[in-house]
């Protein structure tokens, strides 16, 4: 039987070719069927068409309204056959969806697994991706030669939810560390440096990190083309804040962020990558 592949946005398509390359055969399905065409991959239906066909089935879809559509929609994973069969979710979800879905699945007699992804298309192409795995653990950690086709480093973090709770948090210091930067280069051309100097004193100083080698070069030549889109920071900071309303936290950082990224995409930019903030906060 095959491995089920929905979802061929940026990082679901490096994904897939991940998994391809690594000898195992794929049935994908994606809204938009195009985008499919040139993996070479058997091209399903619908998400219930890969419900009978397919196990274990792989999703990564935009967010929970997507996952829903794709797994409960009129034509989702749920009206075919998901007896003993695993769904495995790397979609960045709000946690109470996550359990929520894990519950009505194992209604049907299928097991769901919250598997959200860290990291974006450069460490994808590499196999360089964290996952983070939730939910029954044996079935969670039953396909680790296929997690190992795209992931380097791979965590059990408990009970469905936990591991959509860990992401959001990784998103929170991703998305906050990306404005300090960005405010920090505009701040500094500002006062007269270039921005050439204050990436290679940043880089060496307070600012080292992964994230600004990743990120150099698009802030050198303001090249925003996506890697991981402002707009699916945005929808994350916004499950975070759900959460902590939810669990009766508060973060006075995470809700300013969230207005940052809110800002772009009300400017028209959301579909441009998250370092784009740099470009909003340089116009202010």
């Amino acid at each position: 039987m095959k491995i089920g592949f929905i979802g061929l946005g940026t990082l679901g398509k490096e994904i897939a070719k991940r998994i391809i390359q690594a000898g195992y055969s794929l049935k994908v399905w994606n809204r938009t069927i195009d985008k499919a065409k040139d993996l070479g991959a058997e091209i399903a239906e619908s998400p219930l068409d890969i419900a009978n066909t397919c196990d274990p089935i792989f999703i990564i879809v935009f967010d929970s309204a997507a996952s829903k559509e794709t797994i409960f929609g009129e034509k989702g994973l749920i009206k075919g056959n998901l007896s003993k069969k695993t769904i495995i979710d790397m979609t960045t979800n709000f946690p109470g969806y996550v359990r929520e879905t894990q519950k009505r699945l194992k209604e049907v007699g299928a097991f769901y697994i919250d598997a959200p992804i860290l990291g974006s298309v450069i460490p994808a192409r590499k196999g360089e991706l964290t996952l983070l795995l939730a939910g029954e653990k044996e079935k969670a950690e039953a396909y680790q030669d296929i997690y190992q086709s795209f992931a380097k480093n791979i965590y059990y973090v408990g009970e469905a939810g936990k591991a959509s709770e860990l992401k959001l948090i990784n998103n929170f210091i991703l998305a906050t560390f990306m404005e300090a930067l960005g405010e920090a280069l505009s701040l500094g051309e500002k006062l007269g440096f270039s921005k050439e100097l204050l990436l290679e004193v940043l880089g060496n100083g307070a600012g080292k990190s992964m994230l600004l080698e990743v990120k150099k070069q698009k802030l050198l030549e303001e090249d925003f083309s996506t890697h991981f889109s402002a707009d699916l920071m945005h929808k994350d900071l916004c499950y975070l804040m759900d959460l902590l309303k939810e669990k009766g936290e508060i973060s006075f950082t995470a809700s300013i962020i969230k207005e940052l990224y809110g800002l772009i995409k009300k400017k028209g930019l959301g579909s441009s990558d998250f370092s784009v903030i740099y470009k909003i906060l340089k116009e202010m």
